[in-house]
């Protein structure tokens, strides 16, 4: 119950129902909140409604009220998300947590029902399935029978999970992307506490970053840790700065010829470029009516990718009609808008412009068409200039040439490298793993200077593989397969092609996982299905494949020319991630592109090709096919929307979506408030977070004799740091898994095991690109030096971890700039504590893995302005002492001692609640003692 300082509670009647609320207008008399941007108001109105007088005071309310646009934030007020969302991912250690604080509530006297969330939690399966089989008609019935195979253990956990757990529901596997599950079934726009009848805006924090992309529906929330997210759900308000906002404000429209996804990489680059890291960036202007809300929720999806916490547009007119078309009920369309036009929250051609920290401008008409790459998503490239950026960008990942400098130039001429393919027996190649190819493809190929690589592919299609070949092509993801603009465009593209007669090429590995079966059903209802099919872009399953790097193995045929000959091939995925390693440990240069460029990659099948100016192939007739010939209009695309995209598929849909299919419903679930952990389980482990875990926190003691473990520059992503994709057999996690007698088959990915600890913290820091600089001449991957036995010995990161943990020795890592930026994953912190970490030295920090660290126990330094390891003269072979971190509150600055060095390094633990959980050893530990002290 809030004690209303302010008398904001008032009560709005809709359809014949009266809810309570909280008025933002209540204090317009002492503060000009009307000004407020759209998001800072549906943060007051968080504290007004949940002002408490201790978490929450009348003086954080005025904080926030008074907000002051231009100050670095410095103000701390706690934030109560109205649900949470996860993926199985990020999901099932959130789950695995919570049984084991049920287990260790109850071996303190507790009670373990008292473990349960307090906010609706809502968890979508959609990280694990795997393109195995692909170009085939039956590729989404056998990656769906694989992935239940691979992941029975966790699926079981899960389905127990959802019995035990109250308030806890779970989407099953091959339903859709979490995320367009979210936009288009789970987001309430405002939401409605019947126990409280009260009626407030919908907010939420997710265990996966691109929670952002349901912004796009004025939703307020963003991506955090499992470990944040376990404690929002258990009640936790979650401390936060009040951030700075940023205003983009958009004008005209797009013009013919260019996508929402050449808009959303337009968007990453602009603000990467200004720099928007913990800031919220907020839309308005003329512009944001000409945007459907399906290309609002793509650029809100990027938020990440350009580093803010969010990315938010206002509600409505367009918010309605979204709504309304997606199966939400007249009732709840009906509130939102009275609700939305009572609080100030509504958006219209007449709205007043917020108060903004700063501005940009972006006349939607300049947008032209992209793509992003090689390695990172703001690295925008125009569509023009594709072909050179790619030859350029090339040099980085070749040997250097001998000779003059065009030597690349000649190896590598502008023009398609290939010549185009007819099918022997008129029909369209197939596509798929290599049992799956039966029909004879004739190809012929040009060389370029014999670099080419031979390639016999298993159904006996004889071609040449080439550096810059594109060898994946995948129509993936949340941030394009929810927009039916660009998923029909890319339809209409292959119908257009098959039409002329044009095939992808044999060597690029095809595939369409859609974010939600609304996009199947569309597809079929425009009559598409079947010339996607024709350039083996077949359904592989609904969930994040390639994006995440289960792109799956490519053919072995492929595979094996490319590592052989360390060709350096390319991916083209409509995604948001195009990290390094991250695709495929086959592709070295990754690029994003909207889904229809994804076809007209595949039918190139190069980067060497100029999609624009260059022929993708030959008709039947020997002429040459471009892209501007068969590439779909505007009106097009609208029309086959209007045909095709009903609002009773979302209803059909989404019917009884939670109780799944027959292999769902047929899972075996044990029953009981605690969890039935199996020793014998290499999926599913109790972790050792709570092992003898004292009633009160034990004092907290500087750092003295550190060794580094790794000495890491800029642009260490999470992705670096946890494990993710493939587990290699020769790793440490590979190794693990032989002698509890898996075989190399049945390894699945780092992803799918992450309720086992033993495979994640081996996993850790294992990265196939990650580059430890400690001595200046480590392999590529999880390697160090261990440097307390008197030499310096090199082994794998793990190894080295557990021989100093056995001498009690701490470990710290050192980095540099943008250390952890990336996806908000929960391992990437969780492994760093359970390898010894004890502190992180860094440049600076992206902002999702800084509060990660903290929450698991790990102290996160910053070098001052214009210090660093290099700087400094670290060579990482040093001893270190952190001293001054001892006591009841650490400092904002502490000495750090390395041999002979000294230097004085920013502790950035930002708020008083992270002093907590930083004191108790990490967050978790610091809800079960608050739950326990509160029994």
């Amino acid at each position: 119950m809030s004690t209303n300082s302010f008398g904001a509670r008032a009560s709005l009647s809709v359809g014949g129902r009266d809810y309570e609320i909280f008025r933002l207008d209540a204090l317009q008399a002492r503060y000009d909140v009307a000004r407020l941007p759209f998001s800072l108001k549906i943060l007051l109105e968080n504290l007004l409604r949940n002002e408490d007088g201790e978490t929450i005071r009348a003086q954080d309310i005025e904080a926030l009220a008074t907000w002051d646009a231009r100050a670095e934030p410095s103000k701390e007020i706690a934030f109560t998300p109205a649900r949470v969302v996860m993926q199985d991912f990020t999901g099932v250690p959130a789950v695995v947590d919570l049984a084991a604080m049920r287990d260790a509530m109850s071996a303190m006297g507790g009670d373990p029902a008292k473990i349960n969330p307090l906010v609706p939690a809502e968890l979508v399966i959609d990280h694990s399935v795997q393109v195995d089989e692909f170009g085939t008609r039956y590729a989404f019935e056998n990656n769906a029978a694989l992935e239940f195979e691979r992941n029975q253990e966790r699926y079981e956990f899960l389905r127990w999970g959802q019995t035990a757990f109250d308030g806890f529901e779970v989407v099953p596997p091959d339903t859709g992307i979490v995320h367009q599950v979210n936009l288009e079934f789970l987001a309430r726009t405002v939401f409605v506490n019947d126990r409280l009848g009260q009626a407030y805006p919908d907010t939420l924090v997710g265990t996966d970053s691109h929670t952002t992309m349901v912004n796009g529906l004025g939703v307020l929330g963003w991506g955090v840790g499992g470990i944040e997210a376990e404690a929002a759900m258990l009640g936790q308000p979650m401390s936060m700065l009040i951030p700075q906002v940023i205003g983009f404000k958009l004008t005209g429209q797009l013009p013919e010829g260019t996508t929402a996804t050449d808009l959303v990489l337009t968007v990453t680059e602009k603000l990467r470029q200004r720099g928007v890291v913990g800031r919220f960036v907020e839309f308005y202007g003329a512009g944001v009516s000409a945007l459907p809300l399906a290309d609002r929720a793509t650029i809100g999806n990027m938020s990440p990718e350009f580093g803010s916490t969010c990315a938010i547009f206002p509600i409505d007119a367009e918010t309605i009609r979204y709504m309304a078309f997606t199966g939400r009920s007249a009732e709840q369309c009906a509130l939102v808008e009275a609700y939305a036009r009572e609080q100030g929250l509504w958006h219209d051609a007449d709205s007043e412009e917020p108060t903004f920290t700063e501005t940009l401008e972006l006349d939607l008409s300049t947008v032209v068409p992209s793509i992003a790459g090689p390695k990172r998503p703001q690295d925008r490239i125009a569509l023009a200039d594709s072909a050179t950026a790619f030859r350029e960008a090339l040099k980085g990942y070749l040997p250097e040439q001998d000779g003059e400098d065009d030597a690349l130039e000649d190896t590598f001429p502008a023009s398609d490298p290939t010549a185009s393919q007819e099918p022997a027996n008129g029909d369209a190649p197939r596509h798929g793993h290599d049992h799956a190819h039966s029909e004879q493809v004739a190809v012929t190929a040009v060389k370029t200077n014999g670099s080419a690589v031979p390639v016999t592919l298993a159904d006996g299609t004889s071609t040449e593989l080439d550096h810059g070949h594109v060898v994946i092509a995948a129509i993936t993801s949340c941030t394009n397969t929810s927009n039916p603009s660009v998923m029909l465009a890319a339809g209409l593209l292959a119908r257009n092609a098959v039409r002329r007669g044009l095939r992808s090429k044999p060597w690029v590995k095809t595939s369409l996982a859609p974010g939600s079966k609304v996009v199947t059903e569309y597809y079929e209802r425009a009559g598409l299905t079947g010339d996607l099919e024709a350039l083996g872009f077949h359904l592989v399953g609904y969930g994040c494949t390639t994006c995440i790097g289960n792109s799956g193995p490519l053919p072995e045929a492929i595979s094996k020319a490319v590592n052989d000959n360390d060709l350096t091939v390319t991916s083209v995925l409509s995604g948001n991630r195009n990290f390094e390693g991250r695709i495929s440990p086959d592709v070295k240069m990754n690029y994003l592109a909207s889904p229809p460029l994804v076809v007209a990659y595949a039918l190139a099948g190069s980067m060497h090709v100029d999609v624009l100016n260059d022929s993708l192939g030959e008709d039947q007739e020997g002429n040459p096919v471009y892209l501007r010939e068969i590439w779909p209009s505007a009106a097009e695309v609208a029309q086959t929307i209007e045909q095709a995209v009903q609002s009773d598929m979302f209803r059909k849909s989404y019917d009884g979506v939670y109780a799944g299919d027959e292999r769902w419903r047929g899972l075996e679930v044990a029953e009981g408030d605690s969890f039935a952990w199996d020793d014998s389980s290499t999926y599913v482990q109790n972790p050792p977070y709570f092992v003898d875990l004292p009633r009160e926190p034990k004092p907290v003691t500087d750092i003295v004799g550190a060794r580094v473990l790794a000495l890491l520059g800029d642009s260490v992503t999470t992705d670096h740091i946890s494990p993710a994709g493939a587990i290699k057999p020769d790793s440490p996690a590979g190794r693990y898994l032989q002698e509890h007698g898996v075989e190399r088959k049945d390894f699945n990915s780092y992803g799918a095991r992450r309720g086992n600890h033993e495979v994640m913290m081996r996993g850790t820091f294992a990265n196939i690109r990650l580059k430890n600089q400690l001595g200046g001449d480590l392999p590529e991957g999880g390697n160090t030096y261990y440097l307390a036995g008197g030499e310096r010995e090199p082994m794998a990161i793990y190894d080295a971890s557990m021989k100093y943990q056995e001498q009690g020795i701490p470990l710290v890592v050192l980095g540099g700039k943008e250390y952890g930026s990336g996806s908000s994953r929960d391992w990437a912190a969780k492994g760093t504590n359970l390898l010894g970490v004890r502190a992180v030295i860094a440049e600076s920090f992206e902002r999702i893995h800084r509060s990660n660290l903290v929450g698991m126990g790990v102290l996160p330094l910053q070098f001052k302005d214009g210090d660093s390891a290099a700087s400094l003269g670290l060579t990482g072979f040093e001893t270190f002492t952190i001293a001054g971190i001892s006591g009841d509150t650490v400092p904002r600055e502490v000495t750090v001692k390395a041999d002979d060095k000294e230097f004085t390094v920013t502790v950035r633990i930002d708020t008083p609640k992270e002093q907590r959980y930083y004191r108790n050893g990490g967050i978790l530990q610091y809800v079960l003692r608050e739950l326990l002290a509160a029994a």
